[in-house]
């Protein structure tokens, strides 16, 4: 389908027509991301349960699976368990701390033949989830969080509640296993360090997964991953199942990291130049905070990209552009020392590559899509456009 916006028929469409700012997503780069990623889990002899938070869409889904059976994937929000229920998905880990008013949701797509795998790391959690789960004769999957660096969530290793939350889960028929996730490895700025990280991950959800089984506990499932340890790890004996979703699109924080190149950045953000202020060495465009997100995920590395990276309407980079200030929906394009502005008349479109993948895409209710197989000349055609899932 294609959005309501645009000025010309379908079949004619390109970059050069809907109304700006809007997300783009180049399908050429996601596929060689995805095709990446389950390369390596292959070579490591691990399930893939790819993390659809970053783009929330069926049609980059379908990607990762193309045509055969819908993988298993990891989502973020219940809205998407829902949407990506209806979609054919049927073995969903929602990955975010449990609560008591979420369950319905939950025990309903149960009810409609859904693996759904919750998350918890209190005692308080196992009981509500259990109770739930014996009033409704639905015994609902439950995974113990393992905290292995952030300490977002999730019980150390070496907690003494570990057992006593299995054995509250067992009881129940809930247990299904643990799952970790190495936030920190986000600001491993070395692959030395990124290894490190992986490492680190997987012995965490490892030795947890012992401590269970030591005490005479079930473990089907030893879940990890991020983005740089996906990416970095050597070795996941012990482990069940890989998770990483920002690897579809990639951003300026993964590339600063060395997880990929700027080639494989997959999302941008189309906008248009709609006035100069020569005193102050400011080119302004029509996308601001609202159009990228306030992430500045960069600010903390060796080279600060601000709110993104410049690119032609074709998707080639304007060496030293840089968006470096952003108002709702005014973005503030600056040259970086040395590098003269360029001369961008009122009405130039142009691509920014983002920070934050996941952030820039929650600001956008779909993705145009472009094939960078294919010649694109000054104005890439629109081969679609793919709606995106919101809300919670």
């Amino acid at each position: 389908m294609t959005p309501d916006n645009h000025p010309v028929a379908a079949d004619r469409l390109t970059l050069a027509d809907p109304d700006t700012p809007f997300a783009v997503v180049d399908v050429r780069r996601t596929r060689r991301n995805i095709g990446r990623l389950a390369a390596r889990a292959d070579r490591l002899g691990v399930a893939l349960r790819p993390h659809v938070k970053t783009a929330k869409s069926l049609d980059v889904a379908a990607l990762l699976h193309e045509g055969a059976k819908p993988c298993p994937v990891t989502v973020s929000t219940l809205a998407e368990a829902e949407a990506f229920a209806e979609g054919g998905y049927n073995d969903i880990t929602y990955a975010v701390g449990i609560d008591p008013h979420k369950l319905p949701r939950v025990l309903a797509l149960s009810r409609r033949g859904v693996t759904l795998r919750v998350l918890l790391d209190s005692t308080e959690q196992a009981e509500f989830v259990a109770d739930a789960s014996r009033r409704a004769a639905i015994p609902v999957p439950a995974q113990i969080e393992i905290d292995c660096d952030g300490h977002r969530g999730g019980l150390r290793p070496d907690a003494p509640e570990l057992p006593g939350i299995g054995r509250v889960l067992h009881e129940a028929g809930c247990l299904d296993g643990v799952l970790t996730h190495a936030g920190e490895s986000y600001f491993a700025p070395t692959a030395e360090d990124q290894r490190l990280a992986a490492l680190n991950e997987r012995d965490s959800a490892v030795a947890a997964a012992g401590r269970l089984r030591s005490a005479g506990l079930p473990v089907a499932t030893v879940s990890v991953g991020s983005t740089p340890t996906a990416h970095a790890a050597e070795d996941l004996t012990g482990v069940t199942e890989l998770r990483a979703g920002n690897y579809v699109f990639f951003d300026l924080v993964m590339a600063g990291l060395g997880v990929c190149d700027l080639d494989d950045l997959a999302l941008s953000v189309v906008v248009t130049v709609i006035g100069h202020r020569p005193e102050y060495g400011w080119i302004v465009t029509d996308g601001g905070w609202m159009a990228m997100s306030r992430d500045r995920g960069t600010a903390a590395q060796a080279q600060d990209q601000g709110y993104g990276l410049v690119a032609d309407l074709s998707g080639a980079l304007l060496p030293g552009l840089v968006m470096t200030a952003a108002s709702q929906e005014h973005g503030t394009l600056t040259a970086r020392e040395g590098v003269p502005l360029p001369d961008l008349p009122i009405g130039t479109r142009l691509r920014i590559l983002p920070n934050h993948a996941c952030a820039t895409a929650a600001q956008h209710r779909g993705y145009h899509v472009v094939d960078g197989s294919r010649p694109t000349g000054e104005a890439p055609a629109v081969a679609g456009f793919w709606n995106r899932v919101s809300g919670w």
